[in-house]
């Protein structure tokens, strides 16, 4: 059984914190199959995970966090990108106004093998960047072509590798990044049981096969050099099962799964009802 957790929001509309406290509740395996943090505004992020020499975000560390198996957050996360700010006019590799993708991680580190790294050849990577990570051994991608097919060979073999481990799982909560409605195609819609739609001050609850096939018949939109389907236009065709009000959490409770789980214990009821149902 999967239960997604997706954003209507392209900014911060809470999907990290309400998953969080959803593992604690479910005790379920956690997984965000996409992610990214910018070198400029998540600094000390990134200055956390590079003084390891890893690449990770704090959404994945606090999922792995809240799933206590003991896990590093990269098992969690196969694809993470991080992103610099493009100030000036011009668009960067993937069309971005704002900002550009500096170097992708594949994989995870473990006995057997190494994350792969996808450089972006057209942008230079910042120093601590470049003595952190092994990037002489990076893929250069110089556009958007060569990216395309680096996705094919790499990218798309790890999406396909954590479909199939989720979908073997008893439980599973998968958080999607932005406001993607599905970050996961690979995912065979009829073992997503459920989904959640986070906002500020609120979630609405979806049946999992209904949010799916609202998917496929969504139209699609440029985003980060490939096409995906957003949220706000896949539920133009839906209407939620429930709508359930979410109270604003201090710092220090969201950072505790265990009181997140008790203040949106209501959401998670009306989740895995629906679950249950399907």
């Amino acid at each position: 059984m999967i239960l997604l957790v997706v954003g209507s929001d392209r900014v911060d509309a809470g999907k990290t914190t309400f998953s969080t406290g959803l593992l604690e509740r479910t005790g379920a395996v956690g997984a965000k199959p996409r992610a990214g943090n910018d070198y400029w505004f998540d600094h000390d992020d990134c200055r956390r995970a590079l003084a390891n020499g890893r690449l990770y975000g704090k959404d994945a560390a606090r999922l792995a966090t809240a799933e206590a198996r003991g896990r590093e957050p990269e098992r969690l996360n196969p694809v993470h990108r991080l992103w610099r700010p493009s100030p000036g006019p011009g668009t960067g590799l993937l069309g971005q106004t704002d900002r550009e993708f500096v170097v992708d991680r594949i994989g995870a580190p473990s006995e057997a093998d190494e994350p792969t790294y996808v450089r972006n050849a057209t942008v230079d990577v910042p120093e601590r960047v470049a003595s952190a990570l092994p990037l002489e051994e990076a893929i250069p991608v110089e556009s958007v072509e060569k990216l395309n097919d680096v996705t094919a060979d790499r990218y798309v073999p790890a999406f396909e590798s954590l479909a199939a481990e989720l979908e073997a799982t008893d439980v599973a909560v998968v958080e999607s990044y932005g406001d993607i409605a599905r970050p996961l195609n690979d995912l065979d819609p009829a073992a997503i049981a459920a989904v959640a739609v986070v906002e500020p001050g609120r979630a609405r609850i979806y049946p999992g096969d209904r949010y799916c096939r609202a998917c496929e018949v969504a139209s699609t939109s440029p985003k980060d050099g490939s096409l995906e389907k957003r949220v706000p236009t896949v539920l133009d065709y839906l209407d939620p099962l429930e709508r359930v009000r979410l109270p604003p959490l201090a710092g220090e409770e969201r950072e505790n799964p265990e009181r997140v789980a008790a203040a949106y214990a209501d959401a998670y009821d009306a989740l895995l009802e629906a679950a249950a149902q399907g």
